[in-house]
């Protein structure tokens, strides 16, 4: 009898390691072909997850948890809110990328009188959102169906002006080309002001971690790397003004602190964390329209 009850016990613990591993199984609730990328949705216990399937491979796009859904569940989704340490009080805010909608509903909770506008591309990315992943546009939000770049394009024609820019885009590969070169920056500067941000969600592993760095730095001069030791993306920071002190962030950090509790954001680490050390060759060249990115990922 002891020896059954210790293998069951064995045999609970391997399960329970596996689950934890993520050898488990995900279960696909939903599968479509959109106009761009083929969609899918999974789930594990409580975990449900998009993906954008590509030839590389499956990435999670995001992830939610079913039984908490406030809570953000990927390092890069809360490091998305790191720009509140440069402007704690946004009233025009502007998301490129959907996914499954966490970050522009985290906004609409938090700021409740700000307006908030949601550029996505694939419809279907919109309707998945709002069937498997709980998102709903609020009253102080209006979700648009366009290619991000010409939506900031009008903006600045219009002389619109938003004071927190989140850009993450992603095609499935990789952030999409045109929302990478020195012209769409210079596009996204028309829409901001001296008190604006602008965080943008790329990857601290890419090959073209140089190009970028030197393409944001030649439009924006010194900004803010955030990266994390436990994920690929790094978080970059930018303003059109000189970048505040270390004693502001963390003043402003303190008190966030409470409210972003609830999220899973860990604002009170996050100060330290960005920094201006120039870690990239600032002798590669910055892309532009004509010198594609496309083409610098195809180069071996």
């Amino acid at each position: 009898m002891f020896r059954l009850n210790a293998m069951r016990l064995s045999l609970a613990l391997f399960v329970a390691l596996l689950s934890l591993s993520g050898f488990v199984q995900a279960e696909t609730i939903h599968e479509e072909r959109s106009k761009y990328r083929d969609i899918t949705v999974t789930q594990v216990g409580d975990r449900r997850c998009l993906l954008f399937n590509v030839h590389r491979g499956d990435r999670n796009q995001t992830c939610v948890l079913v039984n908490d859904k406030q809570r953000l569940v990927f390092d890069y989704t809360r490091m998305s809110f790191s720009g509140l340490l440069l402007n704690d009080q946004p009233e025009r805010i502007l998301v490129i990328g959907l996914g499954g909608g966490s970050i522009p509903l985290t906004f609409s909770d938090l700021f409740p009188n700000a307006q908030i506008d949601v550029v996505e591309i694939d419809e279907a990315v919109v309707s998945v959102a709002e069937e498997f992943f709980f998102f709903e546009a609020t009253d102080n939000m209006r979700v648009y169906v366009d290619d991000g770049r010409p939506f900031i394009k009008r903006a600045g024609i219009r002389d619109q002006i938003y004071d927190y820019i989140v850009l993450d885009a992603f095609s499935g590969d990789y952030i999409p080309e045109h929302m990478l070169t020195r012209e769409f920056l210079d596009e996204v500067r028309a829409i901001m002001n001296e008190d604006s941000v602008l965080v943008a969600n790329t990857f601290s592993t890419s090959r073209l971690y140089d190009h970028e760095s030197v393409t944001y730095q030649r439009a924006f001069g010194e900004f803010f790397n955030f990266k994390l030791p436990s994920t690929g993306n790094r978080i970059i920071v930018a303003q059109l003004e000189p970048l505040p002190p270390r004693a502001e962030l963390v003043n402003r950090a303190q008190q966030f602190s409470d409210s972003l509790s609830k999220y899973g954001i860990p604002i009170l680490e996050y100060p330290s964390r960005l920094s201006t050390r120039v870690d990239w060759d600032m002798s590669r060249r910055q892309l532009t329209d004509q010198y594609s990115p496309g083409n610098l990922l195809r180069e071996k």
